[in-house]
Parts: C-alpha cells; structure tokens; sequence
C-alpha cells in the first residue's frame, strides 16, 4: 500500500460522504433534525444531533468491517501491486462511468429512505440514532454516488483490513457531522434561506465528485505507467472543460439546468420509504 493509495482512498471516502449530503434522504436530515423542528417537539437539538452523531458513527463501523473483511480477502488472494494497481484502476473507471450516467449505465442502486414516523413514534436519541445508523452505513439508505461502491473498493484493495475499518468509519463520521449544518436554522425563513442555497450547491458537489473520481483515475494509471497517467488527466481535463462550455451555451440559449427536488421540511424522508 503506497502513500499515493491511501491518500486517494481517504479523499473518495470524505467525497463520497459529503456527496451523500445531497441525496433525498440526507437533505430531508438537513430539514428534521434542526434548533427549529427540536423546539417543535419539545427536544434539544444538541442532544439529539449528537445521538444522530453517534448513530453515524455506528453505521460508518459497519462499512468498516465490510471494508475489512473484504480486505483480508485480497490478502488471502496476495495479489501484486500491479494487478492491484489495475484493479483500483477498474473500480474507479467503473464508479466515473456511473455518476457520469455513460450510455445509462449505472451501478446498482436504491431509493430506501429512513421512516419518519419514527419522529413521532420515539424517543429523541431513538429515532435520532437509528437515522444515523442507517445513513452512516452509506448503503442503507439512497445512494447518491458510486463513490461509496469505490470507497470500499479502494479500502479492501489495500490488503489492510485496519485501513479498510478506519475508512468505513471515517465516512460514518464524515456523515453524521453534516447535521450540524442546520445548527443555525431557528425559524421558517432560515430554514427556507439555507436550503435554498444548499440546492443550489448542488452541480458543484456533483463537479467535485466526478473530479475527484477522474484525479483518483489518473493517479492509479500513473503508478502503473507515469506517462499514461498525464495523458488521462490531460484528457479528463479536456472533456471537463468541453462540458463546462455546453453547460455555458445552454444557459445562453436558456435552458434551465437540472435542480434537485426539494425535501418537505417537516419530515425524515418520504411515507412510503421511495424517493
């Protein structure tokens, strides 16, 4: 396992997890669990963030041991670092070919939402925990990008199940601090001010997660032959920039882009559990 490795795993892991934020499930989090929708309920928000916290946590441990079962798999199989290098390559062309959408093509994916009667129906470190659980797992609830597939990838490729354990939960975490990008919403107006910009955000978390899956790209093509790996960083920018200058001409001719849907304010994610 090579420094450029672990590094390129612990940047998809935080990419894959800030990514998932935008997801129904996650935004209609970013609506739930706030200073304002506590106060309704009668609750604290800072105990409850913090059990949701928690929760993520857990869920994140069990991507890890997932990560690390899998890893101590490629250690039986004490694979070389080429074909190592070939495999990574190929989870991560896979994972960019899926959130680009090529040709349709997309990896296996689900729209489970956490139950928002849960709201109603438990206690505060209750509903708040199992929610974090669930979206701490990464493969529980929606799943936003093919980056938390890869994330897995990477980390059980490294042979080194304790890598692969800290990546898991490295995502959990990762995930359940994003609650607390609604500690400041205390009213309607903030609440509709933050989500407002926080969708418009949106295309840009997308860029960053294509981004950082084509760098990841370019770097295991560069272990294997340095040369190779600057031609497909070269090329990435190339088509990067291609598509920058159609979004520009679209929004010239006025065509609107692509929005995300918007969350209901008031709960933990749809009744029926589907987006």
């Amino acid at each position: 396992m090579t420094a450029p490795w672990i590094l390129a795993a612990v940047v998809v892991t935080v990419m894959a997890a800030v990514r998932s934020t935008w997801s129904p499930c996650g935004l209609s989090m970013l609506a739930s669990i706030t200073p304002l929708s506590e106060a309704g309920r009668g609750h604290r928000y800072r105990t409850t963030a913090a059990w949701f916290v928690v929760g993520s946590t857990v869920g994140g441990a069990a991507l890890g041991l997932l990560a690390a079962v899998l890893a101590l798999a490629a250690r039986a199989l004490s694979l070389t670092s080429d074909r190592s290098f070939v495999l990574a390559l190929g989870a991560t062309a896979v994972a960019l070919a899926s959130d680009l959408n090529l040709g349709g093509f997309h990896l296996p994916v689900h729209h489970r939402q956490v139950n928002e009667r849960w709201l109603d129906r438990f206690r505060p470190w209750v509903y708040a925990a199992g929610f974090g659980c669930q979206i701490g797992t990464g493969l529980a609830t929606y799943i936003m990008t093919a980056g938390v597939y890869l994330l897995v990838a990477l980390a059980a490729l490294t042979a080194t199940p304790l890598f692969g354990f800290v990546c898991g939960l490295l995502f959990g975490v990762t995930r359940g601090l994003s609650v607390l990008l609604g500690r400041n919403i205390t009213s309607m107006e903030t609440l509709r001010s933050f989500h407002a910009r926080f969708y418009g955000l949106g295309p840009t978390a997308r860029r960053f997660t294509l981004a950082v899956e084509a760098l990841a790209a370019a770097l295991f093509v560069w272990l294997l032959a340095p040369w190779a790996g600057l031609g497909v960083l070269v090329a990435a920018g190339l088509v990067a920039g291609a598509r920058r200058a159609r979004a520009r001409a679209r929004r010239g001719s006025g065509l609107r882009p692509e929005v995300l849907p918007a969350p209901a304010p008031t709960g933990a994610g749809s009744r029926s559990g589907h987006e």
